[in-house]
């Protein structure tokens, strides 16, 4: 389980969500068996919700992976979004194209190859949803440049910003992962703090953080 919420709970919220398609539930199965990180199953359900709600032309994910969340995105809008995704891992590159190809969203998927910082600062277009879910320890450093593309009313949705307990208790964490604690809790302080911008922290998943302008 996450650390985030007792396991009975996540037991109970994860059995209230309907099983996916079967081509969702094959991306799912091989990122279990192969340790491919993916968002988890409350936190899907959570920004198929937000993205029905907003219904965004324009979505930036940060941390392609093997594709699943862009695919789930599209999904959920009928493929009448764009969605640009930053990914550096070349091995993941290869399967999200593969991936999405096989679900035919290449016109509406674009991979950006590269690291992420780098990627950012090239970006001038504006997004409606930025989805953040890589490089945990550097969100604070994504920050501006996200700031800077996101649309008027768009939203930032942060995955793993309490990641697994260690951001709300000095008690759970690890030795080998101070560093990233320390920049979430920045980026977490930093976004709270901001009196141009309102921020929700929810302990769902292993931390959701919603933030956008006042």
């Amino acid at each position: 389980m996450s650390g985030v919420t007792f396991d009975y709970m996540e037991e109970y919220l994860r059995g209230l969500i309907p099983n996916r398609d079967k081509d969702l539930l094959e991306l799912e199965k091989f990122a279990i068996e192969n340790r491919v990180p993916i968002i988890q199953k409350e936190t899907a359900k959570f920004l198929e919700f937000m993205i029905s709600m907003k219904e965004p032309n324009n979505i930036l994910e940060l941390g392609t992976a093997i594709g699943y969340s862009s695919i789930l995105m599209s999904k959920t809008l009928n493929n009448k979004c764009k969605i640009t995704t930053i990914e550096r891992d070349e091995k993941m590159i290869n399967l999200a194209k593969e991936n999405i190809k096989s679900f035919g969203l290449e016109d509406n998927i674009e991979i950006k190859e590269g690291e992420c910082l780098e990627i950012l600062e090239e970006l001038d277009d504006k997004y409606d949803l930025i989805f953040m879910d890589a490089g945990k320890g550097h969100y604070n450093h994504f920050l501006p440049h996200c700031l800077r593309l996101l649309s008027d009313k768009g939203v930032i949705i942060a995955d793993n910003v309490l990641f697994r307990g260690m951001v709300a208790s000095d008690d759970l964490v690890k030795r080998r992962k101070i560093t990233i604690v320390k920049r979430m809790r920045t980026y977490l302080d930093i976004v709270s703090n901001d009196k141009n911008l309102i921020t929700t922290v929810i302990p769902m998943g292993d931390g959701i953080a919603l933030t956008k302008r006042r």
